[in-house]
């Protein structure tokens, strides 16, 4: 489906008074389906009995006054409060905010080095994240039906596999026309979660002193190396705080916190502290004390609105992929990819059929691999914390050099919280041989990626820019001797507009005319989300009908370059008849050799060459009509 005209232009960021309901309740579902999971699983995974800590009253106690102040540092000072205030012109999400921070510290002279490798691990990390969210939110769920009888047990995988599949194959249609679901099935969600933590407290009122946060205290400190590995399950208890910021841009602050400290953030401590209450009462209930906190009447209708609200979990997630992926298409760090836009109204709903495939691949693969989501609770850990840690850092930047605070004060705003983020990513990593490592191997291979295509694009750049013909000397000569002009526009896309495209020398050489009107467009994207339409085109005069056109797009528009030629105003004189207009791009062929000094290992230029070649087409992604382009191939040796 095609995009609304106005795909350009950034999004309300000041929703009037009336609509910040609507998006307070979508945010629910869309921002808060994936740390509202986590009950499922992550009480469960912190009385684990293998890391040691007896079942008695007072470590109950502890563990869910962990989880509870995790939630409150993590989650509500760390995110809602600190980062969400260092956002990229109203937009979230680590490629948001290392964007930002590059901008920030390139002001002062310092290297963007360190800082860009820094935020493109933690965005590859978060591929892993997209993985493991889809695999233990759907497992926790199914697994719903082995309490009420152990003879549905054998069932729990294939269930899985098949909402997992229905999943992604869902993906092609967007979420437009289930969004207006999410939300109140995800109120319905936090309403039973709040109402089962309300029935356990009763049991046992004695559990809120949890709130205590001396009880928290004494949980990891007071255990010797126990009270460290255990706060590799009580991180499960914020998992998915990453959507806050990353969602901040489609539903602004204001709905976002109002969600969280109005339903979410009080459901979840009551419904932690209802499941304390049942394990203080009955310890047999750690065979999973989220389905035993309920009735037995209730069983099965839980299980059928958890796995109802994993989906959702798992879709804000995989939707989360997608706009990541777009962003680092956009600003340079992965190959052009299809990119289909699922919404007429809503930019940020898109859909990537290759990312897609790949995902759903993986996931099956995590299911089938480990089994269980207790199994996969181990691997979820490192993903989610290695994402976390990085953007903090970021911050950092972006508070010092951004926006110019002190260091000490700078150092204050973030090092407690590095320090916190250290502390669960390192008890984290000692789960890398029980599954961590899962993650770890789709971060790094993403991260490797990444940085081959970086890379490899500059030095293709380099090659074009030492190589090539200046444009304005080339057109000096060439005005002197004007060869036939033919009708027509001429449209030639180059991404280094200093130099003479090679499709116009092969045009000059094969057909030996030049049309009445010729154009070198350059396309750039530049690290701010959003560029207006309005200030979109430059135009420069080269003379003799030709001109040098720029078109600037953030990371957040959809690059269409015909909406931005035809927005061009008719003063300009460049008004185009499609009929009249042919679009001339150069596609090139990497051939990788040893020899050349190209700063790359052979092997990782066979991968650059490899990812060049299975590039999108460059005519898709710009949005330019098939049956007006003429592409012309090119080998370059890197």
């Amino acid at each position: 489906m095609d995009a609304d005209a106005n795909d350009l232009e950034p999004p309300g960021k000041s929703p009037p008074r009336q609509a910040r309901a609507a998006l307070t309740l979508a945010a629910l579902g869309i921002v808060y389906g994936d740390i509202g999971t986590s009950p499922l699983y992550a009480v469960k995974a912190t009385f684990n009995s293998a890391l040691g800590i007896p079942l008695a009253p007072e470590n109950i106690l502890g563990g869910i006054s962990a989880i509870f102040w995790s939630l409150m540092v993590v989650v509500s000072l760390k995110y809602v409060i600190l980062i969400m205030r260092a956002n990229n012109r109203g937009e979230g999400g680590i490629m948001a905010l290392l964007a930002l921070a590059l901008s920030s510290v390139k002001k002062v002279g310092r290297s963007p080095t360190p800082i860009l490798l820094v935020g493109l691990f933690g965005a590859a990390l978060f591929y892993g994240d997209a993985v493991l969210t889809p695999a233990i939110s759907v497992l926790s769920a199914v697994e719903g039906i082995e309490v009420g009888t152990t003879a549905l047990k054998p069932y729990v995988l294939p269930i899985s596999v098949g909402v997992l599949i229905a999943l992604f194959l869902f993906q092609r249609h967007g979420t437009a026309t289930i969004g207006a679901f999410f939300g109140p099935v995800t109120i319905m969600w936090f309403v039973a979660l709040a109402a089962a933590g309300i029935h356990g407290i009763v049991r046992y009122p004695a559990v809120l002193g949890a709130l205590n946060p001396l009880h928290a205290l004494g949980f990891v400190t007071l255990h010797g190396f126990a009270s460290f590995a255990v706060l590799g399950a009580v991180l499960l208890a914020f998992v998915g705080a990453e959507a806050l910021y990353a969602d901040m841009g489609h539903f602004g602050t204001a709905p976002i916190r109002l969600a969280w400290f109005g339903l979410v953030f009080p459901a979840l401590a009551l419904n932690y502290l209802g499941q304390g209450a049942l394990l203080i009462v009955n310890p047999q209930a750690i065979e999973n004390p989220f389905y035993l906190l309920f009735p037995s009447w209730a069983l099965y209708p839980m299980v059928a609105l958890a796995t109802a609200t994993t989906v959702i979990a798992s879709q804000a997630t995989i939707s989360g992929a997608y706009s990541l992926t777009r962003q680092g298409i956009q600003l340079g760090y992965l190959p052009r990819m299809n990119v289909v836009q699922t919404s007429a109204k809503v930019i940020g709903q898109v859909y990537i059929p290759t990312l897609n495939g790949m995902l759903l691949v993986a996931v099956l693969v995590a299911v089938l691999s480990f089994g269980s989501s207790s199994n996969l609770a181990s691997a979820y850990g490192v993903a989610v914390t290695g994402t976390m840690l990085t953007t903090t850092i970021l911050t950092f930047f972006v508070i010092r050099y951004g926006w110019g605070y002190d260091l000490l004060l700078s150092l204050f705003a973030t090092g407690f919280f590095i320090a916190v983020d250290l502390a669960f990513l390192s008890s984290s990593l000692l789960k890398v041989a029980e599954g961590g490592w899962f993650p770890l191997v789709v971060g790094t291979g993403m991260f490797f990626v990444m940085l081959t295509w970086l890379r490899g694009r500059n030095v293709l750049l380099d090659r074009l820019q030492r190589t090539d013909i200046p444009l304005k000397s080339f057109l000096d000569s060439l005005f002197l001797a004007l060869p036939p002009r033919v009708p027509g526009a001429a449209v030639f896309l180059t991404p280094t507009p200093d130099v003479v495209p090679h499709a116009l020398l092969h045009n000059l050489n094969h057909n030996r005319v030049l049309h009445e009107r010729v154009i070198f467009l350059t396309v750039k994207l530049k690290d701010v989300p959003w560029v207006p339409l309005s200030e979109c085109a430059t135009v420069e005069p080269l003379g003799h009908d030709c001109y040098r056109i720029t078109l600037r797009f953030g990371f957040m528009n959809r690059p269409d370059v015909m909406q931005a030629l035809n927005a061009m105003p008719p003063e300009s004189g460049l008004a185009l008849d499609m009929m009249d207009t042919s679009f001339f791009l150069s596609r090139e062929t990497i051939i990788p050799t040893a020899g050349i000094a190209s700063g790359m290992a052979l092997w990782r230029e066979r991968l650059f060459a490899t990812m060049s070649r299975n590039a999108g087409n460059a005519a898709d992604y710009f949005h330019i009509p098939s049956n007006r382009v003429i592409e012309i191939g090119t080998q370059i040796q890197i």
